[in-house]
């Protein structure tokens, strides 16, 4: 989600990522786009010991991070980090924007690298 964007402040997801924002770094520059792909990143892995369970190997660690298939509330709707053992990439889908003055507006469907 475009870090300022009005249409995205509202979102639960992005409430979310404030309130840690607030907690954690409340001197950061809150419109760094950075902080969030950071924050992306945390929940990935949070995601990932959560699967775990109890078996913190690196080979159940490894086996997880190759079998994800879940949203992250500060993407765009639509947008899921998945892998498989046979594909590390965890995001090919996008969504395409165009600027409005003051935001961001979706056009046209998600696009899916594996769809034809």
């Amino acid at each position: 989600m475009p870090v300022g964007d009005p249409t995205w402040e509202a979102t639960p997801g992005m409430k979310r990522f404030r309130e840690f924002m607030a907690k954690y770094m409340p001197d950061a520059d809150k419109s760094e786009i950075l902080t969030l792909s950071a924050y992306n990143g945390a929940l990935a892995v949070v995601q990932v010991l959560k699967q775990c369970g109890d078996d913190l190997t690196r080979e159940n660690v490894m086996r997880q991070a190759a079998n994800l298939d879940f949203e992250i509330d500060t993407y765009l709707p639509g947008i899921r980090v998945k892998t498989s053992p046979t594909d590390f990439d965890p995001i090919e889908q996008l969504q395409m924007m165009k600027f409005r003055g003051e935001k961001w507006e979706t056009f046209g469907p998600l696009i899916d690298s594996h769809q034809e």
